[in-house]
């Protein structure tokens, strides 16, 4: 399930969150030559919980991949969990067949994390989910840093909205933004509480290039909801999330890639251009 996604020398790459028998996850390539078929999936994890590394104990899950040119690497942000709960971790890999781990970056609770693929005013630009007892509502901040590693205390960017909304109950960044002319396009999962549970569905916002916690525009309808019966029935009944967006500049398409119910792997697919084109219309401006 929650793969993250990248274009890799023509191919597609699926960092995917694969969960063993026990309730631990672990996270393992899949390639396709073309993003929709014949995915071959590597019988080894690229990366599993380290013997002994408490933060990590209980699996790794939810990778998120942003390649960074600066660096001539994909940077792997993903949530480490462990007894005192979900936190942050990174890694550094050039080929997918090795990883670097660098290290936990924001300490329990928090997850949800995706890193944007440039700096911006001389930092790197991480949005996060951090829940603490002065912050309890779970929403999307960003945090800066100089060298990935010492991380600026966080500041928000949007909150879920409260009431009868479709994010009402709390939201997470899905894949990382991806730079557009119109600013850096944001798609993140909400969720509302129901008497039959939490419903996850998909939205859509636009950020500001140059100051990536103001949002320019916030659709306020979700894009993407569960109604085939994958997203429907499974371990948690009623979810997308995504996790991975590639775009292929050749033909302006748009792989959505998500978990569903998870228990599955699912991809949607747009244009670009069509997608940048109804943000802006439909979306809302903040006050």
């Amino acid at each position: 399930m929650n793969a993250g996604a990248a274009l890799v020398n023509g191919d597609t790459v699926l960092l995917c969150r694969v969960e063993d028998r026990r309730g631990f996850s672990e996270l393992t390539v899949a390639r396709s030559h073309d993003g929709f078929y014949n995915w071959v999936v590597e019988s080894t994890p690229l990366l599993a919980p380290t013997p002994g590394v408490l933060h990590e104990s209980w699996g790794l899950e939810d990778p998120r991949l942003t390649y960074v040119a600066e660096l001539d690497a994909w940077i792997i942000v993903y949530t480490s969990f462990g007894p005192g709960g979900p936190s942050l971790s990174l890694a550094r890999t050039t080929d997918f067949q090795t990883a670097e781990r660098l290290g936990m970056v924001r300490a329990p609770e928090d997850k949800n994390g995706a890193l944007l693929s440039r700096r911006v005013d001389g930092d790197w630009v991480l949005f996060h989910r951090p829940v603490t007892a002065m912050h309890a509502r779970a929403d999307i901040w960003l945090s800066r840093s100089a060298d990935l590693h010492s991380w600026q205390a966080p500041e928000p960017v949007f909150a879920a909205r409260e009431g009868g909304w479709w994010d009402s109950a709390r939201i997470g960044i899905g894949a990382p933004p991806l730079e557009t002319p119109e600013g850096w396009l944001l798609v993140y999962h909400g969720v509302r509480q129901t008497v039959a549970g939490a419903l996850y569905r998909a939205g859509l916002a636009l950020l500001d290039l140059d100051d990536p916690s103001r949002v320019i525009r916030r659709c306020e309808e979700w894009v993407l909801g569960p109604s085939e019966p994958y997203e429907r029935t499974g371990d948690v009944p009623g979810v997308v999330f995504p996790c991975g967006l590639v775009h292929v500049p050749d033909t302006d398409e748009l792989r959505l890639y998500y978990g569903a119910a998870d228990t599955c792997i699912a991809m949607a697919t747009a244009s670009l251009s069509d997608v940048l084109a109804f943000v802006v219309e439909y979306g809302v401006q903040p006050p």
